[in-house]
């Protein structure tokens, strides 16, 4: 049967009109399950934009939803945990009907009420006056997902509260419009998310006990119960959720699913993660180039990041780190382009020696494995790690050596992210065809891409112990 009969020009504007269209009550979690069904079998995509968790966490997640469980999403900063939380409400309906109650009747209603079943005194005495003739709007999918921040929430925010207000007014104590409702209430038949869930206060975390057990919210003693209708979603670091006493027992007793995040698995994953992330057009009146081993080392540095012994392994290496580098890279390199009239701006090596502005504060370092070491040479260290690592993918011992050989011995050499590609053009009496074969870009005939290939090779001659380096005022200065 139709459950949809917003999508009809002619939209029931009373409970009569809308029981006869067909619509019938049902609660959020079965809501969700039904259209989350429905998307499945048409083979939709059903949380676009997630990339590398189509074989973990998406099939985990569709099975919770199944469930009918609230749902812990625990990973480490950075995995996607929000999103996926806020993807969850696409699968609501597209808008869903409530007593349309005025302000002031009965002393208002702040919650949406069921047209069928209503939860409040207000809600009751409204349907019982009107009966089939109440009146009813459209509660909009967006505005059924609210989502807070623990740190800082209290009891009042997220439960509810006597209104000291209300008392002032004569409102009787007993009377249920002395209540304040706290957003989980005002949630009612939607979704309510709490990011960092070890954060949140003892008093409030044993408030949410009822809520997901016996599904009724109760406000410090007051004598009525309200049954709420609401899927409650979680977020925590792994770090802070186990351990002991950050997260009551009883109530992680009461999470129906716990779905593990995590970061790309494969270097390629990250990449396409990275490009659908950033903001930064390509395109444009001036347009940026990025080769394919500039991306493979922006990439690269994350997951270095992600085994360094001087970053903290419990506080989590974010995507953002990534996006960060590589916006930063092709913002440099269309500074650059601007600055020279160079048509498209070729991303180098020294394009990422600025990333450091944009990446700092994004780690939390080790204070026992970092040996004193300042963010900015923790950086330096993970950059050169990545260098290594993604160069000698690229180029076999044997080509390494024919690629140093195109060098002279002795010769100095200085690049940096200002210097135009035709300078480059100097470096090398010609380019090794190893060059071409083992970058899969035209080294030998564009000079901007010849200009980003030097770099990489001489940094990743130096980073296998081909050569000094020498940075001085911006500029990097290799000798062989």
């Amino acid at each position: 049967m139709a459950n949809n009969p917003h999508s009809s020009p002619h939209r029931p504007r009373t409970v009569e009109e809308l029981l006869a269209s067909g619509w019938r009550s049902r609660p959020v979690k079965a809501e969700l399950r039904s259209n989350l069904v429905a998307a499945l079998r048409r083979g939709e995509d059903l949380f676009p934009g997630m990339v590398g968790y189509e074989a973990t966490v998406i099939p985990e997640l569709i099975n919770a939803v199944l469930a009918g469980h609230d749902i812990l999403f625990l990973g480490e900063k950075g995995q996607g945990k929000s999103r996926l939380m806020r993807l969850l409400a696409r699968h609501l309906d597209a808008e869903l009907p409530y007593l349309d109650i005025p302000a002031g009747y009965e002393g208002g209603c702040p919650i949406h009420e069921d047209p069928t079943r209503p939860i409040t005194r207000a809600g009751k005495a409204f349907l019982a006056e009107h009966g089939d003739r109440a009146p009813i709007a459209w509660w909009p999918r967006a505005a059924r997902y609210a989502e807070r921040l623990a740190p800082g929430t209290k009891f009042a925010d997220l439960i509810g509260e006597i209104d000291p207000a209300k008392l002032a007014s004569g409102v009787s104590m007993g009377a249920e419009d002395a209540l304040h409702f706290g957003l989980i209430p005002r949630m009612h038949r939607g979704i309510f998310a709490m990011n960092e869930l070890p954060d949140l206060d003892d008093l409030v975390q044993v408030g949410l006990f009822n809520i997901l057990e016996e599904r009724d919210v109760q406000i410090r003693g007051f004598p009525v119960s309200f049954d709420i209708d609401v899927l409650v979603l979680f977020s925590a670091n792994p770090s802070t959720y186990n351990r002991s006493g950050k997260v009551i027992p009883q109530l992680k007793d009461r999470i129906g699913s716990t779905i593990q995040t995590h970061y790309p698995l494969q270097r390629d994953l990250a990449i396409e993660i990275t490009a659908s992330e950033s903001e930064v057009e390509l395109e444009g009146e001036d347009p940026v180039q990025v080769p394919r081993f500039m991306r493979e080392l922006v990439e690269q540095m994350a997951m270095c990041a992600r085994t360094s012994p001087y970053v903290d392994h419990q506080s989590g290496v974010s995507a953002r780190f990534s996006l960060a580098a590589f916006n930063t890279m092709v913002a440099s390199a269309r500074q650059r382009g601007i600055r020279l009239g160079e048509k498209p701006a070729v991303c180098r090596m020294s394009d990422l020696a600025h990333f450091p502005a944009a990446a700092l504060g994004k780690l939390e370092l080790d204070l026992m494995g970092s040996h004193q070491l300042s963010e900015r040479q923790v950086l330096e260290a993970i950059a050169a790690e990545a260098v290594k690592v993604v160069f000698s993918e690229y180029v076999t011992k044997h080509g390494l050596e024919e690629i140093a050989q195109g060098f002279a011995k002795g010769v100095k050499l200085e690049v940096g992210d200002m210097l135009p590609s035709s300078n480059y053009q100097a470096l090398l009496a010609r380019v090794p065809a190893v060059w071409d074969k083992a970058f899969e870009v035209n080294a030998s005939g564009n000079p901007a891409v010849r200009a980003s290939c030097v770099e990489f090779v001489l940094a990743g001659l130096h980073a296998t112990d081909r050569l000094s380096r020498a940075v001085r005022h911006g500029r990097i200065h290799y000798q062989f």
